[in-house]
C-alpha cells in the first residue's frame, strides 16, 4: 500500500480582528443581578472573562461579535434581556455566490486545516443556484460497505494529467509502446492565475511555495515568471519549486521563452487559431511537456474541447467566470450543466480518457470539488478561496484604489503559506469525507459519476413537470 498523503498543518491565527456572524444584546438597566447568572452556561465560556474583554485593548465589538450560537443565554435569562442579532459588517462581506457564511467557512479553515462544522441547525433553502442545486449520494454514511469511511481503508485522492494511452502492445510479454508523459498530482487541484486585483509579486511567490508544500502546481503567467522578478526565476528555483510551476505563455506570437519550456513538466497555453502550430514549437523544445490549452467557457466549449481532443490535445483548461458561469452567451448556464455536456461529447467521441479536463471559476468550497468532478471534471483550479483564506473579504477595495483593509501586498509569506495549507488539508479532508461516505475508494472512479449525484433541473423535469408543468 503507497504512503497516504498527508498535509502538515500548523494554527495561523488571523492578524485582524474576524468578522463574526452573531451578537448577543442584553438590556444592563432591568438586569437582577442574579446570583447564578445564565451567561455562565455559555457552552463556548464567552462570558466567562467578560470584565477581561472589556478592559483589555481589545474594542467593545470583539466581545460583542464572538457569539457561537449556543444560545443558552438567550433562552434562559430569567427576565428574557438578551437578545441575539446579525453583524451586520458579517452581511456586508463577499457577495451573492461568495455569502459571508464561505468567506467565514474558508476563514476557518485556513486557520486550524480541520473541517468547518455548524451547529446552528438548518439555516437556507433546500435548493440554490449553481452547486447547490445538486446533491450528492451518501449512503455509504448509514450503509457502509468494504470501502469504508473514516479512513478504515486507503481512499486514494491522486489523480493524472495528461493522456492515457487507449492500449498496451506487447511482443512475448514485453511492453513495446510508449505511453504518453503524464504527471500525477496529489489531489485534483491546481493553483489557478491570481485576478488581477490581487497578482504582485509577494503572492504569487506565496502561492508557488504553498504548491510546493503540498505538491500540488500553481500555474503562473510568463510576465511573473522572468528573471526580472526575484525569487521567481525557474533557473535558480530548486527542483521541487520547478516542478510546482505551470508557466502560462503569453499571447505574443512568434516568441517562446524556451528556459520556461525546457524546465517546466507542464505548461499552459490559451487558445487561439494557431494553437497547433504552438504546441508543436512547445514540443520541439521539451518532448516530455505537457500542454494545456485554456479555453473560455461559452455555449460552443463542448464542440471546440472536441475538436481540441481529435486533434490530440491532452490537457484542456475550462475557465468560467467568477461565480462558475460561461463567461458568454444571452443566458450563461453555470458549470455543472457546461461540464455534463463537454463529458458527455466526449464519450461520443470515444475521447473522454485521452484528455484531461480541467475546471475553473465557480469553486468557492470544497464540496463544489467534488460536484464538478461528479460532472465530468478531472480536476479543479482555485485561485480566489487562496485570497480570502488569507482574510481578504472581496471588499473590492483594491479595485478602486484604496487602501486594502487587510493589508495583503503587505503580508508575511511565511504566514500566507501557512493558511493556504491549511486550507488544502481542510478541502482534502472534506473529500475523502465525500468520498467515504459515497462509498468510493478512489477520486478517479468519481469523474463523470452522474448516477452517484441527484440534479433539481433533472428532478423538476421528469417529477414536477408533467404533474405542474414547465416553469417558465
Amino acid at each position: 500500500m503507497p504512503e497516504r498523503y498527508h498535509i502538515h498543518t500548523k494554527n495561523a491565527p488571523p492578524r485582524f480582528r474576524p468578522v463574526g456572524r452573531l451578537g448577543i444584546v442584553e438590556w444592563r438597566e432591568d438586569c437582577a443581578g442574579c446570583h447564578n447568572c445564565v451567561k455562565r452556561a455559555c457552552v463556548y465560556d464567552l462570558y466567562r472573562n467578560e470584565t477581561d474583554y472589556l478592559k483589555a485593548e481589545r474594542s467593545f465589538l470583539d466581545y460583542l461579535y464572538q457569539c457561537k450560537g449556543c444560545l443558552n443565554c438567550v433562552q434562559n435569562c430569567t427576565k428574557g434581556l438578551l437578545t441575539r442579532i446579525v453583524n451586520p459588517d458579517y452581511e456586508r462581506l463577499g457577495d451573492e455566490y461568495y455569502t459571508p457564511d464561505v468567506i467565514v467557512a474558508t476563514w476557518f479553515q485556513a486557520e486550524t486545516g480541520h473541517i468547518p462544522v455548524s451547529g446552528a441547525g438548518y439555516r437556507g433553502r433546500f435548493a440554490g443556484r449553481g452547486f447547490d442545486a445538486m446533491w450528492t449520494d451518501m449512503s455509504e454514511i448509514v450503509r457502509p460497505t468494504r470501502d469504508g469511511i473514516h479512513g478504515r481503508e486507503y481512499i486514494s485522492t491522486l489523480v493524472d494529467i495528461g493522456r492515457k494511452a487507449p492500449f498496451l502492445r506487447f511482443d512475448d510479454g514485453q511492453l513495446i509502446s510508449s505511453p504518453p508523459p503524464f504527471i500525477e498530482s496529489p489531489l485534483p487541484i491546481l493553483f489557478d492565475c491570481l485576478p488581477a486585483p490581487w497578482a504582485s509579486e509577494r503572492l504569487y511567490a506565496t502561492v508557488i511555495e504553498a504548491a510546493s508544500r503540498t505538491g500540488l502546481r500553481a500555474i503562473v503567467p510568463e510576465e511573473w515568471l522572468s528573471t526580472q522578478h526575484s525569487g521567481l526565476s525557474t533557473q535558480d528555483s530548486a527542483l521541487k519549486i520547478q516542478r510546482s510551476i505551470v508557466p502560462l505563455l503569453s499571447d505574443a506570437t512568434g516568441r517562446l521563452n524556451e528556459n520556461l519550456i525546457s524546465a517546466a513538466q507542464m505548461v499552459e497555453i490559451r487558445d487561439s487559431n494557431r494553437v497547433a502550430e504552438t504546441v508543436a514549437r512547445i514540443r520541439a523544445v521539451n518532448p516530455d511537456a505537457i500542454v494545456a490549452i485554456r479555453i473560455e467557457a461559452t455555449p460552443e466549449s463542448a464542440a471546440r474541447i472536441g475538436e481540441l481532443a481529435k486533434a490530440g490535445t491532452e490537457v484542456v483548461h475550462i475557465a468560467f467566470d467568477a461565480h462558475g458561469r460561461e463567461q458568454n452567451g444571452a443566458r450563461p448556464r453555470h458549470a455543472r450543466t457546461v461540464l455534463r455536456e463537454i463529458h458527455k461529447h466526449l464519450l461520443e467521441l470515444r475521447l473522454r480518457d485521452e484528455v484531461t479536463l480541467i475546471s475553473t471559476g465557480g469553486i468557492a468550497l470544497a464540496e463544489h470539488m467534488a460536484k464538478a468532478i461528479i460532472c465530468g471534471a478531472d480536476m479543479v483550479a482555485i485561485n480566489l478561496p487562496l485570497i480570502i483564506a488569507l482574510e481578504c473579504r472581496l471588499c473590492r477595495a483594491c479595485e478602486n484604489g484604496e487602501t486594502c483593509p487587510v493589508e495583503l501586498q503587505a503580508i508575511d509569506c511565511d504566514y500566507a503559506v501557512a493558511r493556504m495549507t491549511n486550507l488544502v488539508s481542510a478541502w482534502h479532508l472534506q473529500l475523502l469525507e465525500v468520498m467515504g461516505a459515497m462509498g468510493m475508494r478512489e477520486v478517479r472512479r468519481l469523474r463523470g459519476e452522474a448516477g452517484r449525484a441527484m440534479f433539481l433541473d433533472d428532478l423538476e423535469r421528469e417529477i414536477f413537470a408533467p404533474l405542474f408543468g414547465k416553469k417558465k
